[in-house]
């Protein structure tokens, strides 16, 4: 047992040392990012006012001689470029990343939960005419066509960064619920119902209370499509449970509000709670 619990402590630690590591690194790789935005932004500022003289000059007088200064349209194309190169590294940032086709941009929105990097789907956009979407793999139940015709012709950016927040809100509640029914099916009576976005989870687990088992009824409706913690709790016991009962219930209902699925029922485990 001794050693056991210390080849367990070992264990934690390692992994500890590990995600530390990991978080340093990112933190390095997000201050370079940061870095080359704001060079790409100044680069940019740089440009739009160059640019702007130049549109000034045309406003005058016929036969005013134009400034040798000024840039020229090989040099305003460059600055667009830039511009989209700039953006597509700040998209980068939040877990958005992109590249130039012939036709558009590619971009890939990659989801995660708790540092748990998640699935990635695409959007492939067409610029001419205008912006339009080519094809995608985002799933069905995702209002992409709502959130296009709401962001996607008057501001790219928007659409992309609310596009994502529903994608990763999605990609959070599915992941708490396999989490609960991978390593906590032992708690659970029957089996989790859930619909497809994964925003109404509807689940029972046992409590034992004075050497009886009660069954506790549970009900997450999440209204808030960008969001991963629920809007709406329900906990309930079967009839003639003890009056303390009532009392868990209500802590376990406040738990689920504030706190990840799986972490609610790690929590449960931690405190000693009696969970058949």
């Amino acid at each position: 047992g001794v050693f056991t619990h210390l080849e367990m402590l070992e264990a934690r630690a390692h992994k500890a040392a590990v995600k530390q590591e990991e978080a340093e690194q990112q933190e390095e790789k997000l201050a370079r990012l940061k870095a080359r935005v704001q060079e790409l932004r100044r680069q940019r500022d740089e440009l739009r006012a160059k640019v702007e003289l130049q549109q000034k000059g045309r406003g005058g007088k016929e036969g005013v001689a134009s400034d040798p200064a000024q840039p020229s349209a090989r040099a305003v194309l460059e600055w667009k470029i830039k511009s989209l190169k700039a953006m597509l590294q700040m998209f980068y940032l939040t877990g958005i990343s992109g590249k130039l086709t012939k036709r558009g941009v590619c971009f890939c929105i990659g989801t995660a939960y708790e540092g748990t990097y998640l699935d990635s789907y695409h959007l492939d956009l067409l610029a001419q005419p205008e912006v339009r979407i080519y094809r995608h793999s985002v799933p069905i139940f995702i209002p992409l066509e709502r959130i296009a015709a709401k962001y996607l012709q008057s501001d790219l950016r928007r659409f992309l960064c609310v596009l994502s927040d529903h994608l990763n809100a999605y990609a959070g509640r599915r992941f708490q619920a396999d989490q609960l029914q991978e390593h906590f099916s032992d708690q659970l009576e029957g089996t989790l119902q859930r619909n497809s976005l994964c925003n109404l989870l509807v689940f029972n687990y046992n409590v034992t209370s004075q050497s009886q088992t009660f069954l506790f009824n549970v009900r997450l409706l999440y209204g808030d499509l960008c969001c991963s913690l629920p809007t709406e709790v329900t906990v309930s016991c079967t009839p003639g449970a003890p009056a303390c009962l009532a009392e868990t219930a209500a802590a376990h209902s406040d738990l689920f509000r504030r706190t990840a699925l799986h972490e609610a029922f790690r929590s449960f485990r931690r405190a000693g709670e009696n969970l058949a």
